[in-house]
């Protein structure tokens, strides 16, 4: 059901436009308009403070209030725009709407999900994805439910939640019509293999950065002969080899006559 709260004190403003609105905020006081019913806009100025409270309060675009306009009778409203300053955040300006008996209206109704603890799917690690976390309703002013509650017991990964799951109030419809929209959906997890590679492909990567070839020696880098092993001495350059059954030289002999 709405939210129904106590009457709040308005006062009519005399100016309208810009600087009538900036005399009334500087009096702690938030400028704002009444309109609908076929009704002339009413210009009204509202207590900041108390605005602030009620805001706080939650769901203040679906709540009803009761406006007592100084010399003006009470009015019943619903608020449509909250409009505030982008800098500071304070309250710049409201717009209501007038709200008549037997008045429906158009309101954003937030969903709430039951049992997750039941869900297989979630138990085996799916994932909630809610894709609607409000549903925009038209409701009668005096019907507009606070949350549309779905259950989620029994429910498997890959498996929708739609809106037909949820009980609606009588009189109350959704501004979607013709199908069965979705709510939320229990989706799977990633699989980890995707961002974990395999030993294989781990071991080929290592085994590709290893050099090949034998321990201690240095493959030539044209496809020649390798280096010789360390401790290897190499022959001097322009050296020839002795040739082969070469006798050696003989001794050398003293001259003759001499003893």
């Amino acid at each position: 059901m709405a939210q129904q709260v106590s009457e709040i004190k308005a006062y009519a403003r005399k100016r309208a436009g810009t600087g009538g609105a900036r005399e009334v905020r500087r009096q702690a006081q938030v400028p704002a308009v009444i309109y609908g019913e076929g009704k002339s806009p009413e210009n009204i100025a509202l207590a900041t403070n108390e605005v602030v409270n009620l805001m706080n309060r939650g769901r203040f675009l679906a709540t009803l209030i009761t406006l007592d306009v100084e010399g003006g009778g009470k009015t019943r409203v619903i608020p449509r725009e909250v409009q505030l300053d982008p800098v500071n955040d304070k309250l710049v300006h409201i717009d209501f709407q007038r709200v008549g008996p037997g008045a429906s209206v158009r309101v954003d109704v937030p969903v709430r999900f039951v049992n997750e603890a039941l869900s297989p799917g979630l138990k085996r690690g799916g994932v909630l994805n809610v894709v609607r976390h409000e549903v925009e309703v038209i409701a009668p002013a005096d019907e507009i439910p606070e949350v549309f509650e779905f259950n989620l017991e029994g429910l498997e990964i890959g498996r929708s939640i739609h809106i037909s799951a949820t009980n609606m109030p009588k009189g109350v419809r959704p501004t979607i019509q013709g199908r069965d929209f979705t709510v939320a959906t229990i989706a799977g997890k990633k699989a980890e293999e995707e961002a974990t590679p395999t030993a294989g492909a781990a071991g080929a990567a290592e085994g590709a950065a290893a050099a090949p070839g034998a321990e201690g020696a240095a493959p030539a880098a044209d496809g020649k002969a390798a280096a010789p092993a360390a401790g290897g001495k190499a022959p001097a350059a322009g050296a020839k080899a002795p040739a082969a059954g070469a006798a050696k030289p003989a001794a050398a002999k003293p001259a003759a006559g001499k003893k």
